[in-house]
């Protein structure tokens, strides 16, 4: 008998979308599915067109971040697996059987995330379709085992969600990095590319880069040891570089011409750091475009290496808010 499947889809100010999402979800092959859409307090008309598409609504009285929405459409979810979704975010549609399958075939696999597929859903400027394809070979190049968690598809027993407890709630930016860790304790997470979604990515620098800063900062301020997504090393690694070559450009004024060699050595080590996402994107879409892609893709890594140094001073300094105390069922 095929297990019942609750789709928890967390909403905020989606209404351009969420209908496209709720409409995916109710075109899987897996036959037996409730969809539940949370809407965070918005401020447009994403509850009322969440209905309308065919999900069941509940609403937060206040906007209270991804994670408490998800707790809340969790808590009142009838289904055996759990599959989290974002409310921009169609999925193809044998996703959920995949994570059906997946999460069978092993009683120690705690939680399957999926891929997002190199296209934007419906914004298609070149901020989109750098977004999409710098996410899309990031992500493939996770699949397997993972040491994170990204919850913008994933799916997980119910079971195994009410052993480790809620997200937590106090946590914004950093809620899926987390849990993860704490999913990682007792049970394997994977990632796979038959579990597939289409993002609607954003479409300005003004919007994208702040975003970038803010997650940033708050993992570096907020992530334990342990809590990073697997195969991030190289691209924070690469991400320090460039702020470091952009600290050094003024090198040369000091000691002269030669010292034009530091941040030039530096930008060439993060480049070739990054060297098989260039390639790839480069083999599907051109040099012009790559060469687009990487401008972009040097801003996205300063601005996220300025947010990781501010938070890393905030937390070496212990300013800011701290982490709050787990909920119930969070080992410390």
């Amino acid at each position: 008998m095929d297990p019942l499947v609750s789709v928890v889809i967390p909403c905020y100010n989606r209404a351009r979308t969420v209908a496209l999402c709720v409409e995916s979800v109710r075109r899987q092959t897996h036959p037996a599915i409730e969809i539940i859409v949370v809407d965070d307090a918005s401020t447009d008309d994403s509850a009322m067109i969440a209905a309308s598409a065919g999900a069941t609504v509940m609403r937060l009285p206040a906007n209270s971040g991804p994670g408490a929405a998800r707790n809340l459409g969790a808590a009142h979810a009838q289904g055996e697996i759990l599959f989290f979704l974002d409310a921009d975010v169609a999925l193809e549609p044998d996703s959920v059987a995949a994570a059906v399958a997946e999460l069978r075939s092993s009683p120690r696999l705690g939680a399957i995330c999926g891929v997002l597929r190199p296209e934007s859903l419906l914004s298609h400027n070149l901020i989109a379709e750098y977004r999409a394809l710098q996410m899309y070979h990031w992500w493939l190049a996770r699949e397997g085992p993972m040491e994170g968690l990204h919850t913008a598809l994933c799916a997980m027993r119910a079971d195994v969600f009410r052993e480790l407890g809620p997200f937590n709630p106090d946590l914004r930016h950093t809620e899926a990095p987390e849990y993860g860790y704490r999913i990682r304790q007792r049970y394997d997470v994977r990632s796979t590319a038959a579990i597939a979604g289409v993002h609607d990515h954003d479409t300005t620098l003004k919007v994208l880069l702040p975003k970038v800063f803010l997650r940033a900062r708050a993992s570096a301020y907020e992530v334990r040891p342990g809590e990073v997504l697997g195969g991030a090393a190289s691209r924070v690694l690469a991400s320090g570089l460039i702020l470091a070559a952009a600290l050094t450009t003024p090198v040369p004024l000091v000691v002269g011409a030669g010292g034009t060699v530091v941040p030039l050595l530096l930008l060439a080590v993060a480049v070739a750091l990054e060297g098989g996402t260039y390639r790839r994107v480069v083999a599907d879409r051109g040099i012009g475009f790559g060469l687009r892609f990487a401008a972009v893709h040097l801003l996205y890594q300063l601005t996220s290496a300025a947010g990781a140094a501010i938070g890393t001073t905030e937390r070496l300094l212990r300013l800011g808010t701290r982490r709050a105390t787990p909920p119930i069922g969070v080992p410390r």
